[in-house]
């Protein structure tokens, strides 16, 4: 009979032999349910990346949206307690579109340093965006009278005599497409990007067009069915929308002119994308970076550069960068379809096919 009572032994010899697979822990994190981004020191398969859902508010035409609609009731609401209905005129007559363009130009200013998370560029494109907004406000609203008031020598000559006609709302949406050139210059130079003045200045001016289109259409319907006569009420819905309307189009023009652009996969600002529109692009822990990379302490304040040569962008890695799951040595071109980790964020490269 065998004796079944015999005491097992483990020397530290052989507990020096037993080791667990790293990949065991991660299996072991995902199937609790946790999330793992993998270590900036470790190369990570591409087809192993979490892919997560990225948020609606980090979509620029969102935010954008958001901001002009907030901004817009913000100038309202200053410059509504000088404005006079009728006969007369009052400091709110003059200044409400002025400051309207102005609170816009602040909000598209914090929108995209919030959706950043960097508080150190919100207050820089504040300041920038302030002045900006005051003169240029001022500009483009006596543009916007000049083609008002030509627009309505025409519309007068035609016999359009009443507001209700449809072709004076076409007059007043010309007309205020001025006020969204000039948030989308002031969103383009906070940008620090000509083309992104471009692209803001023609996306503001097909969305503040759209909004003076419906301005007078909905004040009618304000007054018609909530019987609010005085101006307040449709002053204040259509401005906002205004507002709204200006940061949609500055967004979906930007996203659909873009060139080339980083889609972030995995990570905190999962859903966002990034358009190049700089020659030389930083990405990095420092918030004044191009593209600030924020909750990763092993990120470095400069982790990597991206360099447009002509038609093709390149990456220099600072810090460690993997590139499909291999470590970059060396600077890489990239092709569209690329996906690039950093840290705990992932990135996929994405470019306009070449006609």
């Amino acid at each position: 009979m065998s004796d079944n009572n015999e005491v097992l032994r483990v020397s530290l010899d052989d507990l020096s032999e037993v080791g667990a697979p790293t990949n065991a822990v991660v299996a072991a994190a995902q199937l609790a349910g946790t999330k793992s981004y993998g270590n900036i020191h470790e190369p990570a398969d591409p087809q192993m990346l979490t892919q997560e859902k990225g948020s609606i508010f980090l979509k620029a035409w969102v935010y954008l949206g958001v901001a002009g609609f907030v901004g817009a009731l913000a100038g309202w609401a200053i410059g509504e307690p000088g404005f006079v209905d009728g006969a007369g005129s009052h400091w709110g007559n003059i200044l409400m579109l002025p400051i309207i363009v102005t609170m816009m130009c602040v909000a598209f200013a914090i929108a995209e340093s919030v959706v950043e998370r960097s508080v150190r560029k919100g207050a820089i494109r504040v300041g920038i965006s302030i002045p900006l907004g005051i003169v240029l406000g001022f500009f483009f609203n006596f543009v916007a009278n000049v083609i008002f008031q030509i627009g309505l020598g025409i519309a007068s000559s035609a016999g359009m005599q009443t507001s209700h006609n449809p072709g004076f709302w076409i007059i007043r949406g010309v007309a205020w497409a001025a006020f969204g050139v000039a948030g989308g210059i002031v969103y383009g130079i906070i940008g620090r990007s000509a083309k992104k003045v471009g692209y803001g200045a023609l996306g503001g001016a097909l969305g503040a067009a759209l909004g003076g289109m419906i301005f007078d259409p909905i004040a009618f319907g304000v007054e018609r069915y909530l019987h609010h006569q005085s101006g307040t009420l449709s002053r204040a819905v259509g401005f906002t929308l205004l507002g709204m309307t200006t940061g949609i189009a500055m967004g979906l023009v930007e996203s659909a002119l873009k060139d080339r652009w980083l889609y972030v996969t995995a990570g905190p600002l999962s859903g966002k994308q990034f358009i190049l529109y700089k020659p030389r692009t930083v990405m990095g822990s420092a918030q004044t970076c191009d593209i600030y990379l924020f909750k990763d302490l092993e990120i470095l304040p400069a982790h990597a550069t991206l360099l447009q040569k002509g038609d093709r962008v390149y990456i220099e890695a600072q810090g460690p960068v993997y590139m499909g799951g291999q470590r970059l040595q060396t600077a890489r071109m990239l092709e569209t379809g690329a996906i690039l980790q950093i840290g705990r964020y992932s990135f996929r490269y994405q470019e306009r096919p070449r006609g």
